[in-house]
């Protein structure tokens, strides 16, 4: 086992074959320090274009001392271009004019409040995929072990291990039968210690429940 495996103090945990940095891919919680977005070790992004600014890659709208907050857990992965829109991206909406008058005269605020507190947090749960170009809309409550599929646009609740793809995004179908999901969150291996995960790797590629719960006890 390579000594960078479970590293989650590095910023780059991923090298080739070869041995070269693959500095496309990154730890989020390393390259980002951002007062509205708590994300959880061992989370990564990949870029074929990686940027300088990670937060404002994954959530542009996402300003610090906004309303709200984007919170991930932990071993998600997000794949490239993928778009995180939260709530303050929206334009207040219950007036006549959805223009955003406030934001040219911050004097002007006043007008809007009552439309722009309580913001809803997206939330990600733990374990989960976020395929090519896929799009979280404001609000989503995204379970863990969710796979969303490349291009989908997702927002409201998605249930722990579902499948989710297209626009509007719609559940597909379920990872597993509603027995075995119980077993698995249960479990929770993602807060397991790394050393635990790392003898755990055979069982989790093989959904080998029974060997987990083993590893637990």
């Amino acid at each position: 086992m390579t000594a960078h495996f479970l590293d989650a103090a590095s910023p780059h945990p991923m090298r080739f074959p070869d041995g070269t940095l693959n500095r496309g891919l990154v730890h989020l919680n390393r390259v980002i320090d951002h007062p509205n977005i708590e994300i959880g070790d061992f989370t990564y992004a990949s870029s074929f274009d990686p940027p300088g600014d990670w937060a404002a890659r994954l959530a542009p709208y996402t300003y610090a001392g906004a309303p709200e907050r984007l919170v991930i857990g932990r071993f998600c992965q997000i794949a490239d271009r993928v778009r995180i829109v939260t709530a303050s991206a929206n334009h207040p909406m219950a007036g006549i004019s959805t223009y955003p008058f406030a934001i040219f005269d911050h004097a002007r605020v006043g007008d809007y409040i009552d439309q722009i507190s309580g913001l809803p947090d997206t939330v990600i749960g733990h374990d989960v995929w976020i395929g090519d170009g896929a799009t979280i809309l404001p609000g989503a409550r995204i379970g863990s072990g969710v796979i969303i599929g490349a291009g989908a646009v997702v927002g409201g609740m998605v249930p722990d291990y579902a499948v989710v793809a297209g626009n509007p995004g719609r559940v597909m179908r379920m990872r597993f039968d509603d027995a075995t999901i119980a077993r698995l969150m249960a479990l929770q291996w993602w807060h397991w210690p790394p050393k635990r995960v790392a003898r755990a790797t055979a069982a989790l590629a093989r959904a080998d429940v029974a060997a987990l719960e083993e590893l637990a006890a």
